[in-house]
């Protein structure tokens, strides 16, 4: 069998574009899982010696200490220890019980609280909670992602606020925009999605093996189980205690997180669109990178790689949120195991996402404005002034202005704008209008374009 390296990886996330993906290792990885597991074990331990029971005394600060540093310094061999132990168990929340209790066997102290590792927990109640804490760490660094690209798309729009450009709703000629407003419009989106991202509240349950707290009642019923479930889960983990549930939390803030992913990705591909057919059309040039081929055969060619390797993870970030959004909420009766392999897909979905990312801020780092192409096709498009001439025409009365700009411009094609400026100068509306009208090129037609752009 070959060695794993980034040549031999069966997935591009872990081969072609690793660095891209490399933060999200700390967070999605198996090491990671099982950290996640041991802090999650740790403090479940920690917080039932505090809650008064004659059997298990309540843990020194030393003590504390020690187990809470079994997480905190968590190594790559404590992971293979415990993948060790989960070849003879066949299971990997077991396996890690026993690896918590192997490290305190040692302590006179621990060892005595050894057999309330785990206790009364079912395998979920450490999943879940340990998926929360992952998702927790991968969202702040999505949200990061998609702020550094809003504030790019953001730069740009402030700083081409004024430009004019002509808009080509249904691929045909309309009224002219700017350039920094089509950037602000997207700038915008992005914005409110990432607040909706940053929402999405987290939710864990510790609650036994179908979330009516048996095993716990039957044991110590005079405690307060769901008061000490929620202590440990908001308190000293900081997620949402969620009181009802089966077996496992059901994974709905996950189906909306996902969403919520897919959403911004959406917004992303559609921008990516437009960019690509922007700069086709010569709107945008690009930097050139010495070195760089654009082209096997063509020399010529500078190709908007960068905006199409977006689109395509994009496509496949979304395909995995998706997935993952329908089915994670779905459990026959009280479990089966469909939730647990898809999730240890999170971080697939998240790579694909960093892969994108990185391609459409490489992409954006080589946008030049291309203002000659930008004038020329505004020249070439007087007959998007038909819409403000016959607007002023309704406002004073003139009869049947719509269709009469109609019959003159079209499916005409190409007007010059001296055809206008006799047509405007034959208009019986007060002067002031007429010269705004007159003064009027598609350059100047673009409303509040450039506040709005400046706004965003």
């Amino acid at each position: 069998m070959q060695a794993l390296n980034s040549l031999t990886a069966l997935s591009p996330i872990d081969g072609r574009y690793a660095r891209h993906c490399a933060e999200l290792r700390e967070f999605f990885s198996e090491s990671a899982y099982l950290n996640a597991r041991v802090r999650v074990e740790i403090e479940w331990l920690i917080a039932l010696s505090e809650a008064g029971f004659d059997e298990l005394p309540r843990i020194s600060d030393k003590g504390a200490a020690f187990l809470r540093s079994l997480a905190d310094n968590f190594t790559l061999k404590n992971c293979e220890e415990i993948k060790a132990i989960e070849a003879t168990t066949n299971h990997d929340v077991k396996a890690v019980e026993y690896w918590i209790k192997n490290q305190v066997a040692h302590d006179e102290e621990l060892s005595r609280a050894s057999e309330f590792v785990h206790f009364a927990c079912t395998s979920e109640d450490i999943n879940n909670t340990s998926h929360a804490l992952m998702l927790t760490n991968g969202r702040k660094a999505l949200i990061n992602k998609l702020t550094g690209i809003r504030d790019a798309i953001r730069t740009y729009a402030h700083a081409w606020a004024a430009v004019p450009m002509l808009s080509r709703t249904h691929g045909q000629t309309a009224s002219p925009t700017t350039v920094g407003k089509e950037l602000a419009n997207t700038a915008v989106r992005l914005t409110r999605i990432i607040d909706a991202i940053q929402t999405v509240k987290f939710y864990a349950k510790m609650n036994g093996a179908v979330g009516n707290f048996n095993a716990h009642v039957v044991t110590y019923p005079d405690y307060d189980w769901e008061a000490h479930s929620r202590r440990v889960i908001e308190e000293r983990l900081g997620i949402n205690f969620n009181s009802h549930t089966i077996q496992i939390e059901p994974h709905d803030y996950m189906a909306e997180l996902f969403h919520e992913m897919e959403r911004a990705n959406t917004v992303l591909l559609d921008f990516c669109r437009d960019v690509w057919s922007y700069i086709s059309l010569g709107y945008f040039k690009q930097k050139l990178k010495e070195g760089e081929v654009g082209s096997s055969t063509m020399p010529h060619k500078v190709n908007p790689i960068d905006f199409e390797n977006a689109e395509g993870n994009l496509g496949i970030a979304n395909a995995l949120l998706g997935h993952m959004a329908g089915k994670l909420p779905i459990s026959r009766w009280q479990r089966d195991l469909t939730d647990s392999t898809v999730l240890r897909n999170n971080g697939v979905a998240f790579g694909y996402c960093f892969i994108a990312y990185a391609s459409l801020m490489r992409g954006l780092g080589k946008l030049e404005l291309n203002q000659d192409r930008l004038a020329e096709d505004l020249e070439q498009a007087q007959e998007v002034l038909a819409e403000a001439i016959q607007t002023v025409m309704r406002r004073y009365g003139v009869p049947a202005p719509y269709e009469k700009l109609k019959a003159m411009t079209r499916g005409k094609g190409h007007m010059s704008a001296e055809v206008f400026q006799e047509f405007i100068r034959t208009l019986e509306i007060p002067q002031d209008a007429k010269d705004r009208l007159l003064a009027l090129t598609p350059a100047t037609y673009t409303g509040l374009a450039e506040q709005l752009a400046l706004r965003a």
